[in-house]
């Protein structure tokens, strides 16, 4: 079934939606999630709040990218879910995605002068500046989690110029984020 058709059955209001979104992106969702959270259950229940989130939210939102408002949500909850686990344990885990991103992006928590609207305008801007192949995989580490070696082989090329390129696109991005006015 196509995205459009399965965002009609939510506003038509019909439990159908779940199952066939489900059918549609549960797999992706459920891939995305295990990558943040590295666990199973944590996983499927993200994916299955996930489902709950979009069933509140649609109507009155209608998503032209239905994946990538699924993900969004799927993103938040996973995030989320990852910093309750670490507060619980009373432990100061880092993520990998986190501590590569650290360095070129500022803090929210000590840099309140930068709103997270503003720096998505930005990094939307600074993703524009790249060239499809470099976007593809920035997008691909950064927002899908995927890892060196799964984004080498999606593309057919090196892990070794993936590093590369993700290394390069970061440092262009702490230079515009820097030509912009934040300093890091």
């Amino acid at each position: 079934m196509e995205d459009e058709q399965i965002i009609d059955l939510y506003f038509q209001r019909s439990e159908e939606a779940i199952r066939q979104t489900e059918a549609a992106h549960g797999h992706k969702l459920y891939t995305l999630a295990y990558r943040i959270l590295r666990n199973r259950e944590d996983a499927e229940e993200s994916v299955s709040d996930t489902y709950l989130k979009a069933w509140e939210s649609i109507p009155p939102t209608r998503p032209t990218y239905f994946y990538a408002y699924l993900a969004k949500i799927c993103r938040f909850l996973c995030f989320g879910r990852l910093d309750w686990k670490n507060a619980a344990k009373r432990k100061a885990e880092l993520v990998e995605l986190t501590t590569e991103m650290e360095l070129c992006i500022p803090d929210l928590s000590r840099e309140r002068q930068l709103e997270a609207q503003e720096l998505g305008r930005l990094l939307n801007e600074f993703l524009g500046t790249l060239n499809e192949e470099s976007r593809n995989i920035f997008m691909r580490r950064y927002w899908f989690a995927d890892s060196v070696a799964e984004i080498a082989q999606r593309y057919r090329i090196g892990e070794s110029k993936v590093k590369t390129r993700l290394f390069r696109a970061r440092n262009q991005l702490r230079s515009f984020l820097e030509k912009e006015g934040y300093a890091l």
